[in-house]
């Protein structure tokens, strides 16, 4: 009886070592698909963020001079009757303008969107499904 149970106990032991291995090798595709994901939310966060700062920049490059012209134009309008008053309204308005500007960059700062969301909702439900 004991050459039965050893010969049984010697072919469960093989499929359970193949089921392990089969397990271990769907694991391991399962994390290399997420980690490929995840790489590809990565650069295309990146990509994004360059993008955001060349166009933020030319933005900013255009608003200044456009900004800068207007104001020369206004004082060489107003310089013979009101060249200081209109230099520090002018002043007033452009430093009220930065301090609205750098609240609304605090406030967008605060509100960023989480970073690889898809891949840790891949991972999520992957977890549910392995828990079910």
């Amino acid at each position: 009886m004991s050459d039965g149970d050893s010969g049984a106990g010697g072919r469960a032991a093989p499929s359970v070592l193949a089921s392990l291995r089969s397990l271990g090798a769907s694991a391991v595709g399962i994390a290399r698909t997420r980690l490929q994901l995840l790489a590809n939310e990565l650069e295309e966060q990146r990509a994004r963020t360059l993008q955001m700062v060349v166009w933020g920049a030319i933005a900013l490059f255009c608003a200044a001079v456009g900004i800068l012209l207007l104001s020369a134009w206004i004082v060489v309008a107003l310089w013979d009757q009101y060249r200081l008053a209109t230099i520090a309204v002018l002043a007033l308005i452009y430093f009220a303008g930065c301090v609205a500007a750098l609240k609304r960059l605090k406030t967008k700062a605060a509100e960023r969107p989480k970073l690889f969301a898809s891949s840790l909702a891949e991972l999520r439900r992957d977890q549910d499904l392995l828990r079910s």
